[in-house]
């Protein structure tokens, strides 16, 4: 597994646990990519906006681990596709409300991340995955319609790991890329999330501050930072656009800081806690894989979906995520997860949330698994096997 983030560790979990030998590689320090270095401390969603649950599986058994940490806040069950103001107004506090209306109370949720490092690295650990940080990947090797491995950089020099199957789920698409995979790549414009803590949190929202609370006292959330005075789009796998944004989005992010502590009401005493370290970047390269799962899908179950996810910002809409959406075309063993398989642009914008990345991961490390343990290759997998191993996992297949 290429990428520790959210995708990526479901895939290495569901793995390992599935009895597989599996190596994951993340060129961090700690676990979790955006959902944890990116601030970006929301679940959207994990229903489909009409109170009924889509997604199980590991997505689901993080967020109880971060419940029995103290360290998330989502709704009641009870209150999943309610639509009384009352309710709305505190899911809106915690950032849970998006789209427009009419609004119904989403299974969303809100979580601390430095929480989810740890619980992502407990379960890392415990599962038996061998974990490599600091460690960046650089180049697939092919061997005609099979990838042997793949070249990784890190501070003790160039060296290579060789597998059975190989799973990129560095969210830019790097290995399939590097193989030569047909893929599309948008540009997008950057953002850092930004934390606030000594804040009077009442005062703050009340006075229009746009900010989520947090599951810290005192602290809120700033989703975007300042984006909307840093207009030029980047192509995120564009080192001297990814240096402008970063110098960039921090010179606005203090900007703003500075301006909510001497202007806005609930922000007299507070401090600076974190920007985060890595840069919003949510759309780069997307695989062109066996099956592009387009806007016209919505809605529409398809035979070999390995998962299915609401759209944060649509009420009732579904996508059933086909497992052709995460096999390359012109490898039998190559695999994607997380935001860069293969869906069209306007669907992107459902595939690439946190809980989404779960499903996909958790599917694809389950379906490689499968396929070393049936000495055959993912493209040969028999989905209806792939679908009975990933329900027993608790992953949802249907709205429940």
């Amino acid at each position: 597994m290429v990428g520790g983030g959210a995708a990526g560790v479901a895939a290495a979990v569901a793995a390992a646990r599935s009895g597989a030998e599996t190596i994951l590689v993340e060129r961090h320090g700690a676990l979790g990519g955006l959902a944890t270095g990116g601030l970006i401390a929301l679940l959207l969603t994990l229903d489909d906006g009409a109170g009924h649950q889509v997604i199980g599986g590991l997505c689901q058994e993080v967020t109880e681990r971060l419940a029995a940490r103290g360290a998330a806040f989502f709704p009641d069950k009870t209150q999943w596709g309610s639509d009384l103001e009352a309710l709305l107004d505190v899911q809106r506090q915690w950032g849970l409300v998006w789209g427009s209306p009419p609004h119904r109370v989403r299974y969303a949720v809100a979580y601390d991340p430095e929480a989810l490092r740890a619980v992502l690295a407990e379960m890392v650990v415990a599962s038996g995955v061998k974990l490599l940080l600091h460690t960046w990947a650089c180049e697939a090797i092919r061997d005609g319609e099979h990838v042997r491995g793949v070249t990784f950089q890190s501070k003790s020099g160039r060296f290579a790991i060789l597998a059975d199957v190989v799973i990129d789920a560095s969210g830019d698409g790097d290995i399939f890329a590097s193989a030569g995979c047909a893929h599309e790549t948008e540009t997008v414009l950057p953002w850092l999330w930004f934390r606030v803590g000594g804040v009077d949190v009442e005062k703050a929202q009340a006075g229009g501050a746009w900010c989520f609370r947090t599951v810290n006292d005192g602290q809120v959330l700033f989703p975007w930072g300042a984006t909307e005075r840093v207009m030029r789009k980047i192509d995120a796998t564009d080192p001297d656009d990814l240096t402008f944004a970063e110098l960039e989005c921090r010179r606005v992010v203090m900007e703003e800081f500075e301006r909510l502590r001497s202007q806005s009401p609930g922000f007299e005493r507070a401090h600076l806690c974190e920007i985060a370290r890595d840069l919003g970047i949510t759309e780069s390269r997307r695989l062109s894989g066996r099956y592009v799962l387009a806007r016209d899908d919505m809605d529409r179950p398809l035979d070999d979906a390995i998962g299915l996810t609401g759209h944060w910002t649509k009420y009732g809409a579904l996508y059933w995520l086909p497992y052709r959406s995460l096999l390359a075309r012109e490898f039998d063993n190559l695999l994607a997860a997380g935001r860069c398989i293969s869906v069209d642009h306007r669907t992107h914008h459902a595939t690439k949330e946190i809980p989404a990345c779960m499903v996909t991961g958790q599917a694809a490390g389950t379906a490689a698994a499968l396929a070393v343990r049936n000495a055959i290759t993912p493209c040969a997998l028999d989905v209806a096997m792939l679908r009975t191993e990933l329900l027993a996992q608790g992953a949802l297949l249907a709205p429940a």
